[in-house]
């Protein structure tokens, strides 16, 4: 993507070390502040859809034919238009502002003054966000946040071939002009079976909600057990609710056959089904988990998680920034925050190599099979616009989580 892969990385490492560092303002376009987050729930989302960033799964097709007309789109000669399109109103309005202040603390930790990022609210009408960022000259689409606003932006984006690098983990809306931030439960999932099967898990049982997340956690079981050689010999499905749950875990145990299950859920859910499962000392099937029950403490917390196994981003960098926004804005960040961090380091990382301001964003570099070095650790995108990413595998081991096998720094 740049002159090599390891010199882009090189760079990126060099972005990287600044956070934390005395925050530069010259030459810095700063995002249009609102209030200041605070810690309420996560993102608003329906019931079943556990951990995904969206609240519905299936986008309304696109009218590709008729983009709203645009007035004469106004020039900035000296920087790249970056467009930053997430809810700063409205439910989702807090998770939106904390990725839009992390990305505002990209721009001061670099000094990036060749970038103009401009935020634009999708809470009311996310095409008419998408409309005025296009008519404002943008280049980049950083979001939407939802993976249900991915069809309503494209389809003023994609005529102008204008790509979206969402914040979204819902690999149904991932495309060749939607490139999806967010960490799926197919990544979480593959990298965990990887690290059980080489500890000797051999046959798989598998707890999963009904909705979306628990038919993509299925799948991506499915696919890992392909590619290690292991089988899959019993699923149960519930209702997302304490007493289904339990019955389901219980018809697992009376079926038998497997040695590991995971729990495709929320840390409450999944300690109560693993309750059915093993006893207090953590005696029974080896537990496997997704990226939901990262940073959750109820986790090492119960006596049945003993040894339990997932996969998540590390955050030996996000500390660092966690203290950094907070000294800043006076609250924690959320955790989906970074993904505006590191598109902005995305971003920066292209425009040093040859995007020139004004001209179309090379759609191509994000494709390069050395990928990028973010606060989250590294990852890379398929020409089909979903992402793999590094991730390292944590075991709950005496009350506490500690990693078993660290996350790669390249690929």
């Amino acid at each position: 993507m740049m002159g090599s892969t390891k010199t882009g990385l090189i760079h990126c490492r060099r972005l990287i070390l600044t956070l934390g560092m005395g925050l530069l303002l010259a030459g810095c376009q700063i995002i249009p502040q609102v209030d200041p987050p605070y810690s309420p729930p996560p993102p608003s989302q329906p019931s079943g859809q556990q951990g995904t960033t969206d609240d519905r799964r299936t986008p309304p097709p696109i009218d590709r034919s008729s983009p709203t007309p645009l007035p004469q789109e106004p020039g900035d000669s000296s920087r790249h238009r970056v467009a930053l399109l997430v809810p700063t109103t409205g439910d989702n309005g807090r998770v939106g502002q904390s990725i839009a202040n992390a990305t505002t603390m990209a721009l001061l930790d670099t000094n990036a003054d060749s970038l103009r990022i401009t935020t634009y609210d999708t809470a009311d009408n996310a095409r008419e966000a998408a409309r005025r960022a296009v008519a404002d000259g943008n280049q980049l689409i950083l979001g939407p946040l939802l993976g249900s606003n991915v069809a309503d932006v494209l389809a003023e984006a994609r005529p102008r071939n204008i790509p979206l690098i969402a914040f979204s983990n819902d690999v149904s809306v991932a495309s060749p002009d939607v490139y999806l931030m967010g960490l799926s439960p197919s990544q979480s999932v593959a990298r965990t079976v990887r690290f059980a099967q080489s500890q000797g898990a051999r046959t798989y049982g598998a707890l999963v909600p009904e909705g979306e997340y628990g038919r993509q956690a299925e799948l991506a079981l499915l696919e890992a057990l392909r590619g290690v050689g292991g089988s899959l010999v019993a699923t149960e499905r519930y209702s997302r609710n304490d007493g289904s749950a339990a019955s389901a875990a219980r018809r697992l145990r009376a079926r038998g056959g497997f040695d590991t299950v995971m729990i495709a859920d929320s840390p409450r859910l999944a300690i109560i089904a693993a309750a059915e499962l093993r006893d207090e000392t953590g005696a029974g099937p080896r537990l496997l988990g997704t990226e939901l029950w990262s940073g959750e403490s109820a986790i090492p917390a119960a006596g049945v998680m003993q040894g339990a196994l997932f996969s998540a981003l590390s955050d030996a960098r996000y500390r660092r920034f966690s203290e950094s926004y907070r000294s800043r804005f006076g609250d924690s960040p959320y955790r989906i925050a970074t993904l505006g961090y590191d598109g902005v380091l995305l971003a920066l990382r292209v425009a040093g190599n040859g995007w020139q301001p004004g001209r179309p964003f090379p759609t191509g570099q994000l494709t390069d099979a050395g990928g990028f070095l973010g606060l989250d650790g590294a990852f890379r995108f398929s020409s089909d616009g979903t992402a793999q990413r590094a991730l390292e595998v944590r075991e709950v081991r005496d009350g506490q989580v500690v990693v078993v096998s660290p996350a790669p720094e390249s690929f």
